[in-house]
């Protein structure tokens, strides 16, 4: 069916309302995922936003989303509205802050274990200190 704009959001909101096992879920099995939010859809009677939303909670960390649900319906908890969290530009800009750093640092450990220059320069460096040659 037509969807209005704005009705729902791709990987990157997935990432960044909930994290990588949402947005990785969704990268590899993109078709599990849509139909479990048409699934979703159906049983909530809710708009493709919210659904994605609830099931991108459901797969960061499922025990706090049903214990959530679960003080919704029976306590009359606040409604958690999963489709717009972490999306405040506070929140979006940390978070983009975050990533680059852990990026950067993931991609210069990999440049340097691939280099070979970890490790080596702390080995001969122990070696020298101890005496061994």
């Amino acid at each position: 069916p037509d969807e209005e704009a704005g009705s729902s959001y791709g990987p990157i909101g997935s990432l960044y309302r909930a994290g990588p096992r949402p947005f990785l879920s969704r990268i590899f099995d993109a078709d599990t995922y849509d139909q479990a939010v048409l699934k979703y859809m159906a049983s909530e009677g809710c708009d493709r936003k919210e659904a994605q939303g609830n099931m991108d909670a459901f797969l960061d960390n499922p025990q706090d989303w049903g214990y959530q649900k679960i003080q919704e319906k029976e306590a009359g908890a606040f409604k958690k509205d999963y489709a717009n969290a972490n999306m405040d530009p506070k929140s979006v800009i940390l978070s983009t802050v975050w990533a680059a750093g852990v990026v950067y640092f993931f991609g210069d450990l990999a440049l340097k274990l691939t280099r070979g220059e970890i490790m080596a320069d702390s080995f001969h460096r122990t070696m020298e200190l101890l005496g061994v040659e």
